[in-house]
């Protein structure tokens, strides 16, 4: 099957991400626009069919709408700064934000080139803006007009370092490297650096330092920079794929044959380097990925061959390696980490069956080894796309959709960190129709809708936005295929508000305190008007931006919220047809202008629901909090210096603060937890370490995190067994020629090696004595088929079959001859 082959990597893939590799990360710092062009894109997409959504009748809200006061609007004309890119015939725009606070932007327009000429794609010219985007200035001087990679040509650094990396777009066959770009002043100057290598992907920045630099070449080299890019040193061949680990721990995959496609057969070794390259510590070997996720370090892994794949995982940079207590994953299947950090994983387990669209996703005790049922069914499509969603605004949030058994995709949230699962409540002011009113309930658009066209945008939240969560949805009975609407929740997801009719670029800035959206028109659709609130989606109030309506390509603002300037990107028709990029930068600070007192927040107690526990209201893994939110009716910005003020105070346990065990799960609509059928009849051991252990359960083990005190206290605890059960420094791994285990081979090898030593001795030790004693007579000495039995190893080999690892003959004996006459 070729979706297949696209979605598995030829073997079993661990796709590692935030929420897995396919998560639109939040806040990012480089955003791509591109001008649409007549036909629609014409690449062929390779996944599993879609399933089919229903298109049921859209149920009414009435969105509330505000004037704009005459002041206002003078105001805002006043705070808006529009800028026609003239005569730049770019087919798309990278916009990237440079440092945190600083008002920097930088513009790559780049070109498509046409099929006969030499570059496949450049920069036709290099922005600069230092005021949000007001204002932009043409610095394509800087780096001598040179043609700039259209995939990854500009590069910002982490934080507020200012640092950025250009890469030009050199032809490979008349250059021995690449060239880059460096500057480290936001842009105002550029350093040109003649590179050693032809890079094939991104230059990445150390999360923390930005001097150090890494990168794979066009020929598998793994090149290293401690010098912000000066100076390049080559430290590994073959090396397929890196991620920095903790500190300046450097892991990276690798082929030590070189050979093609080895990650498709399980062939790669990992390495780890925790000195920038001087030495190298090798942590496994014949994987086919790994992934690092909150200080966990997976391998996918095969341990004998032509069986299912495994995962193990270590929690010290490699050291140690345990086998993850999941459900293996054949060539159908994958494994796929949705989130995690250093308390827990999420981890997603593909069902078995070539089109099953959907799998079980697991949670991790804080080892990272010990797996609980999480949620069955789901929803995973075959292009890699999962609608699992953390609502970041809320602690222990989180969204994903399922797909039932009668194939409707329905959404449900978990308050918990996964620990329970429900559908989402009907929004407040929408109506269900008839046929779906006693099964009425919101679902919300995620990866698989934006990936098929339905909605231009994913969920969005932010920790500095307490309960703030807007996203696209349906109500009904399952997920509808029609235009969605937005809609919002103030409390991290337990209640929702229909906000705004049909699909909506939106953004969050003020820390909450302002929401703006654009109307997602379609393809050949203009706008000129762009929608605000002050309080939190409840009502809209639209301004016109502009006299000349846009095409519109995207909504930027500087990463996180704190900023009030959004800038909306476009472009329209000159007076020669040819379309001009065109920035239009709002700045609601001016509108904004009271800074909100004490007296403009109020105390708002997290996950509350109406009608609970007096004494557990508010509790969520263990403790409450209390924070300080702004009032909805005041007008009045948080500003630059806003932090989120809050008060913990802990909860007595119950069973909400408990996930079942392994080896249990959760009955449906109940919390108790049952024993499995499949493990029902024999005691939970686990290898860990190399020591078996023995779990000791009643079902439940608290959640990663939880800080609950006293209460429902069940039993657990763990027991090691005084028996050894492999080596723990490494995954076990299959012999690519033999279908005996890596640890049974080795063993057979050893015993059969001192048989060996011990029947030429006595062998060499009898000829010579008989030889010395009866001269030339030769008495009958008949042996039969050699069996050699060892006390520790307690393994029989025949020597006619033996074989070593490598494939070659051990030891072998001609049965039919006389060894001895």
């Amino acid at each position: 099957m070729t979706w297949r082959l696209l979605v598995l990597g030829g073997a079993c893939l661990l796709l590692l991400g935030v929420g897995g590799q396919c998560k639109e990360q939040r806040n990012r710092r480089t955003v791509s626009f591109h001008q649409t062009q007549q036909g629609g894109d014409q690449r062929q997409v390779l996944s599993r069919p879609e399933r089919d959504t229903t298109a049921s009748p859209r149920p009414t809200f009435t969105a509330c709408k505000l004037p704009l006061t005459p002041l206002e609007h003078r105001v805002l004309d006043q705070n808006t700064h529009e800028t026609g890119f003239h005569g730049d015939n770019g087919s798309s725009f990278t916009v990237t934000w440079v440092g945190d606070g600083t008002g920097v932007i930088l513009v790559l327009s780049t070109i498509s080139a046409p099929l006969d000429s030499f570059f496949e794609g450049g920069s036709s010219r290099l922005y600069r803006s230092a005021d949000y985007g007001k204002s932009f200035h043409d610095i394509s001087h800087l780096i001598s007009n040179t043609f700039i990679r259209k995939e990854f040509g500009l590069l910002a650094g982490p934080g507020n370092s200012q640092q950025v990396i250009l890469t030009a777009d050199t032809p490979v066959l008349d250059n021995p490297g690449g060239v880059i770009f460096t500057s480290t002043d936001a842009g105002v100057s550029f350093k040109s650096v003649q590179l050693p290598f032809h890079p094939a992907q991104p230059i990445t920045f150390h999360f923390l330092n930005p001097e150090y630099l890494v990168v794979i070449s066009i020929d598998g080299g793994l090149w290293l920079s401690l010098d912000f890019g000066a100076v390049w040193t080559k430290v590994h061949e073959g090396t397929q794929s890196f991620t920095w680990g903790s500190g300046i721990t450097l892991f990276f995959s690798f082929s030590p044959k070189g050979t093609v496609e080895a990650d498709r057969r399980g062939e790669l070794f990992l390495k780890r380097t925790e000195d920038l390259g001087k030495t190298f510590t090798t942590v496994a070997h014949s994987i086919f990925s790994f992934g690092y996720v909150g200080g966990f370090l997976f391998t996918s892994v095969m341990e004998t061959l032509g069986a299912p794949r495994v995962i193990y995982v270590s929690s010290d940079q490699g050291d140690h390696f345990n086998k993850a207590q999941l459900p293996s994953a054949s060539t159908e299947q994958f494994y796929s980490v949705l989130d995690g950090d250093e308390d827990m994983i999420f981890m997603h387990v593909d069902n078995p069956g070539e089109e099953s669209y959907f799998g079980t996703v697991y949670t991790s005790d804080d080892r990272g080894i010990l797996y609980s049922k999480s949620l069955e069914r789901h929803l995973f499509g075959g292009e890699g796309k999962s609608d699992f969603t953390n609502v970041t605004s809320m602690r222990g949030v989180y969204l994903t959709n399922v797909l039932e058994e009668d194939g409707r995709i329905r959404t449900v949230i978990s308050f918990n960190r996964g620990g329970e699962w429900k559908l989402l409540n009907k929004p407040q002011n929408v109506e269900c129709g008839e046929d779906s009113r006693n099964d009425c309930n919101l679902h919300i658009h995620g990866e698989h809708s934006r990936y098929n066209g339905i909605t231009p945008m994913l969920p969005l939240s932010d920790p500095t936005a307490v309960g703030l969560v807007i996203a696209h949805g349906s109500v009904g009975d399952s997920i509808s295929s029609t235009r969605p609407d937005v809609y919002v929740s103030e409390d991290g997801g337990y209640k929702w508000r229909g906000s705004l009719r049909g699909p909506h670029h939106y953004s969050i800035l003020d820390a909450g305190g302002l929401v703006v959206a654009v109307e997602a028109h379609p393809m050949d659709g203009q706008i000129n008007t762009i929608k605000f609130s002050t309080d939190e989606g409840q009502c809209w109030k639209v301004y016109n931006f502009t006299e000349q309506p846009i095409f519109f390509a995207g909504l930027t603002s500087e990463p996180g919220t704190k900023t009030m300037n959004i800038s909306v990107w476009g472009y329209r028709p000159e007076d020669d047809h040819q379309p001009m990029w065109v920035v239009v930068t709002i700045d609601f600070q001016s509108l904004l202008t009271r800074e909100c007192g004490n007296q403009d927040y109020v105390q708002w107690l997290a996950h509350a629901t109406e009608g609970g526990d007096l004494a557990t209201e508010g509790c969520v893994l263990g403790y409450k909090e209390i924070f300080r939110r702004l009032r909805k009716l005041s007008v009045c910005r948080n500003g630059r210096d806003y932090v989120v003020s809050r008060q913990k105070s802990p909860c007595p346990c119950t069973r909400e603060d408990y996930l079942c065990d392994y080896g249990y799960y959760r009955h449906e609509n109940s919390s108790e937890c049952m024993r499995q059928l499949d493990t029902a009849d024999h005691a939970l051991e686990v290898c860990l370490n190399g020591e078996e252990e023995e779990l000791r359960t009643s079902g439940y083990r608290k959640i990663p995190s939880d800080k609950c005190e006293g209460g429902f206290t069940p039993l657990r605890r763990k027991e090691t067994v005084s028996k050894h059960c492999g080596n723990s420094s490494q995954p076990p791994t299959a012999s690519p020629y033999s279908e005996t285990p890596r640890e049974k081979m080795l063993l057979i090898v050893v015993c059969v090696g001192l048989g060996i030593v011990i029947l030429v001795a006595v062998a060499a030790a009898v000829y010579t004595v008989r030889r010395m004693i009866y001269g030339n007579r030769a008495p009958t000495y008949r042996f039969s088929v050699l069996q050699l039995q060892d006390d520790d190893c307690s393994i029989a080999a025949d020597p006619e079959s033996v074989a070593s690892s490598n494939g070659t003959s051990v030891f072998q004996v001609d049965s039919d001859d006389d060894l001895i006459e």
